[in-house]
């Protein structure tokens, strides 16, 4: 074999090893020459609107924000396994969520319509006016005597109380005083004849027997001026 066939050869074998390279050399000049059409108006929109920030931004203050990042690692993982956990609670609060949020808001919604909250607020003004009229110390005298009167409630409360009430409420429904005439002495003597009026009186006898305990304070305890009274009466 001849020279000139050696180096023919050597060229070809070359001219192998070279032909991958170029067709790789040319793969990337079409890739470059796609992402330069793309990345052009790309870089043009982001320094457009990196002009924004440009007096705000240094680069010192990136330098910052990395520097404090890693410090706080420990503190971000924290974080975002907190976040994780209330993620997982809202999870699982949703279905329950779903059915007590709608009978909440009916619930409200019908307090609405009551008119309770009208009420509340109603009640806030009338505590501001109190506020505005009395003092504290007229506050507490005031809840003594609310407790006074919480305790005679209770005594009206009993049942034959409210049933004395209640039938004495009836009488002046039941009274005609257009038919009342003039009664005298002797026209009073007459009608104590008469059953319903003996009943009348036998009430008032009883109502007056227990209006007699006004006198000894309402508890059949005598008062202390009629004990004084007595000590002299019982001496002699």
């Amino acid at each position: 074999m001849t020279n000139e066939e050696l180096i023919m050869e050597r060229l070809d074998r070359i001219e192998a090893q070279i032909a991958p390279l170029a067709e790789s050399a040319r793969g990337l000049k079409e890739l470059r020459d796609d992402m330069m059409v793309i990345a052009h108006p790309a870089t043009q929109v982001l320094i457009k609107e990196l002009q924004d920030v440009e007096s705000s931004f240094q680069l010192q203050d990136l330098m910052k924000l990395t520097k404090q990042t890693l410090r706080n690692i420990k503190n971000i993982t924290f974080a975002l396994e907190q976040l994780e956990s209330f993620i997982d609670l809202a999870t699982t609060a949703e279905p329950l969520l779903r059915t007590a949020v709608p009978q909440a808001i009916r619930y409200l919604d019908d307090l609405e319509k009551r008119g309770v909250f009208r009420i509340m607020g109603a009640t806030l003004d009338i505590r501001a006016k109190i506020a505005a009229a009395y003092t504290p110390e007229d506050i507490d005298k005031i809840g003594d005597g609310i407790v006074a009167f919480l305790g005679l409630a209770q005594k009206i409360a009993d049942p034959q109380s409210v049933a004395f009430m209640e039938k004495f409420a009836e009488i002046p429904s039941k009274l005609d005083l257009t038919v009342s005439k003039d009664c005298g002495p002797w026209g009073l003597f007459s009608a104590c004849s008469d059953p319903e009026v003996k009943k009348g009186i036998g009430v008032i006898m009883e109502l007056t027997k227990a209006m007699g305990k006004l006198k000894a304070n309402g508890n059949g305890v005598a008062s202390v001026e009629q004990q004084e009274g007595a000590k002299p009466q019982e001496e002699t």
